[in-house]
């Protein structure tokens, strides 16, 4: 159930005016300082376990540079501290040309804070565009797993290809990752998350794997819920060898949140933003994320771009934190009523400005869309009538139509949307109307399915089996866990869908299920092969 006794129209959400503003300040200020603000630093700290149990990472690639991540963590499913004394602690970086560190180019030190829970993010700069490097840190006498990142073209460059895979929905009780040990053997020049990294959701019996802990609400318990995904090998290992790109959706914080409603009743302002507070912060915490993307408070800016050179340009979208919300609830229901509602927003007016204003000025040959939910309107009904998702982008009609008409009159190169959340895989040609088969296409949207959520997946499901028939603009749809891997040129883009046959035990093979094309300057998905 949505919360309906909090009015969408106040600014206060049913309290005093006065006393929610002064929480928001309040949860606004609480400061996020680095550590050798607040205390001496450890120059020489002494573990007593491993400290870099968590692994290394990088991410949002530019040019000149790429974030190199890390985190202390001795204990890390220890509930408040990670087995690390509550002090700021010097951490020390460098990058090297050689997995063997014998051209290092950079090198530096940082000071990873309790009040950060030792994570370290570190901005490199000055380094040479489009080609690989390798990193390591340094705590007291030990040494980090080595990195492996690589920096962006540059923006006048047109590469001769790029190699990306995406995926989402990991949820870890449902299953193991199996995906990842297949995609580290890829050639890739990036991975990208598009959401639900981990699930909030209470520790079930009887299942894969099992959360630790009751659903999780303080910043102690995101934090551990965060390291114990971290802890996958296969996930670790994947953040090791290649910079990612993520952005997050429901689940990092609450299921099917929109913007200050939660999904259940009766939570109040105050509760909600706490706890989203918390799980903001655990996020920037975990990800190799830049400075631009800071939490203030229970605000996190996550939508920023990635440009790979002349070739792409990555739009990186966040469709949960400033969506109104859903109209008429948030599952299944007729197109009608608040759907149509011209107020009604999805990405928020700022960040809908943003995007628009970046594609017109982009010269990038393909102009991609990162982000969560599908868009386009997927018929889900039967012989009792039409139903549509009213989570997804057509529960925002008037939003969806406004970009995708954006799209056609301003003749936006080549749109493509890539998408997550909803575990299965799907191959959308995005028409102006989609009511009319012969309406113009305007884009490609390439949904992937869960790495794990859901199980092994492969299944037959007659609302989405029936859906895909009776959707024109659906050229594909399959149900197996994996990801998507994608390969660009300034031609075409080619994009293999992976699936493993099973996610409930290890060491599931790899298997190629569909391979479609898009040719440059012509929307719509064109079938290559498929099993």
């Amino acid at each position: 159930m949505r919360v309906t006794n909090y009015s969408k129209k106040s600014a206060s959400y049913g309290v005093p005016r006065r006393q929610f503003l002064n929480y928001m300040a309040m949860v606004s200020a609480i400061p996020f300082s680095s550590g050798h603000l607040l205390g001496k630093v450890n120059t020489s700290p002494k573990f007593s376990a491993y400290p870099f149990s968590l692994g290394v990472a990088s991410g949002d690639p530019e040019p000149d540079g790429v974030v190199i991540w890390t985190k202390l963590a001795s204990d890390p499913l220890e509930l408040g501290g990670n087995g690390i004394d509550p002090e700021p602690i010097l951490v020390k970086w460098e990058v090297s040309e050689d997995e063997a560190f014998t051209k290092v180019v950079q090198q530096g030190s940082e000071v990873a804070g309790p009040q950060l829970g030792h994570s370290v993010h570190v901005e490199l700069s000055g380094l040479d565009s489009h080609r690989w490097y390798f990193f390591r840190f340094h705590a007291g006498s030990e040494v980090s797993p080595v990195g492996r990142t690589r920096t962006a073209p540059a923006m006048n460059v047109m590469p001769e290809k790029m190699k990306f895979a995406f995926t989402s929905c990991q949820h870890l009780e449902s299953g193991y990752f199996n995906g990842y040990p297949h995609m580290q053997k890829e050639d890739l020049d990036i991975v990208i998350h598009l959401g639900d990294y981990i699930y909030e959701y209470a520790g079930i019996d009887k299942r894969v794997r099992k959360h630790i802990g009751k659903e999780i609400e303080s910043l102690d318990e995101y934090r551990q819920r965060y390291s114990q995904y971290r802890l996958d090998e296969d996930l670790q290992e994947a953040h090791r060898v290649f910079p990612w790109l993520v952005t997050w959706d429901d689940h990092e914080f609450d299921n099917n949140y929109a913007n200050l409603i939660s999904e259940e009743e009766g939570i109040s302002p105050e509760a909600f933003l706490a706890r989203r507070m918390n799980a903001y912060q655990a996020y920037y915490e975990y990800m190799p994320l830049r400075k631009r993307s800071f939490p203030q408070g229970p605000d996190m800016k996550l939508y920023r771009k990635c440009r790979y050179g002349r070739l792409a340009n990555f739009f990186v979208l966040d469709t949960r934190q400033y969506r109104t919300d859903q109209p008429n609830g948030d599952r299944q229901k007729p197109m009608t009523g608040k759907v149509f509602d011209p107020s009604a927003t999805m990405l928020g007016r700022e960040q809908e400005n943003w995007l628009m204003s970046g594609m017109l000025k982009s010269d990038a040959t393909w102009n991609v869309l990162a982000q969560q939910v599908m868009m386009a309107a997927l018929n889900r009904g039967d012989e009792k009538g039409e139903r549509y998702s009213m989570d997804q982008w057509p529960g925002y009609e008037i939003s969806r139509r406004r970009l995708l008409r954006f799209f056609h009159e301003r003749k936006i190169a080549n749109p493509v949307v890539l998408t997550g959340d909803i575990h299965l895989n799907w191959v959308n040609d995005l028409q102006l109307d989609f009511k009319d088969p012969k309406s113009p296409l305007v884009g490609t949207e390439w949904v992937g399915t869960s790495m794990s959520s859901a199980g092994d997946g492969g299944n037959f499901i007659p609302e989405y089996e029936r859906a895909a028939k009776q959707n024109d603009f659906v050229k594909w749809y399959n149900s197996n866990r994996g990801y998507v891997s994608c390969e660009l040129t300034k031609d075409h883009w080619k994009t293999y869908f992976r699936a493993t046959p099973y996610v409930t035990r290890k060491g599931a093979p790899i298997e190629t299920k569909a391979v479609f094309m898009i040719e440059e300057g012509r929307p719509g998905a064109q079938l290559v092969s498929k099993v």
